[in-house]
């Protein structure tokens, strides 16, 4: 796989994580429909901060696994690949769908972006994505980390801003669309779930016969 290839298939897998209805839209979309398009993507650019701060512990732990034990990262792919088809078999088998989104008290710029930042950060979804995701497209023959680190981050920041600052501006559709068709929010959510497994087949194929 070549590295262009690598960046394709992860941000497939970050855009389909991405766009299945969860904590981070649920707020970006109250934020909008109180307080307005300022107040949305405000949100949005906490929460994209909080991306940051997850992108930088899983870079870092990546980072400190493939220094101190490098033999370890292949056993790490082949975990990976594990918790990924159980994430992406529970997708597949399950219809999500969010509650009805009700307005609430209108908040500060600076309040929506703090709130923003730490949803973002206790967001399970993203812990799930960084540790068993987001160390699988890290490759040493693809060059330095850090450089690799900084072209996900980016891509990261930016799929956000563009799947929730979309909703931001577009508030009372997407609410709606959204909140309104609880078909639509299975279909994204069993689709990704299929993607997930066949990502962890590719994984798990690749960490073997790195082993072998």
């Amino acid at each position: 796989m070549t590295y262009a290839e690598n960046l394709w298939l992860f941000f497939t897998l970050l855009f389909g994580i991405i766009i299945v209805p969860g904590m981070d839209m649920v707020f970006v979309m109250a934020n909008a429909l109180t307080g307005g398009r300022a107040s949305g993507l405000t949100a949005t650019a906490g929460i994209m901060a909080g991306g940051v701060f997850h992108t930088l512990y899983a870079a870092l732990g990546v980072g400190f696994l493939l220094h101190l034990v490098p033999e370890l990262f292949n056993v790490l792919l082949l975990a990976g690949a594990a918790y990924i088809a159980w994430i992406g078999l529970s997708l597949a088998r399950s219809s999500i769908a969010i509650a009805s989104v009700e307005p609430g008290a209108r908040l500060s710029l600076w309040t929506s972006f703090r709130r923003g930042a730490l949803t973002s950060i206790l967001n399970p979804k993203a812990y799930l994505f960084m540790l068993a995701v987001y160390p699988q497209f890290l490759k040493p023959q693809f060059g330095p980390l850090w450089s690799q680190v900084l072209i996900m981050a980016i891509m990261i920041s930016a799929t956000q801003l563009a799947v929730y600052g979309s909703l931001a501006l577009a508030a009372g559709r997407s609410r709606d669309v959204i909140v309104a068709s609880p078909r639509a929010t299975a279909i994204i959510g069993k689709t990704v779930g299929v993607v997930l497994i066949a990502v962890a087949a590719l994984t798990a194929w690749q960490g073997w016969a790195s082993l072998a």
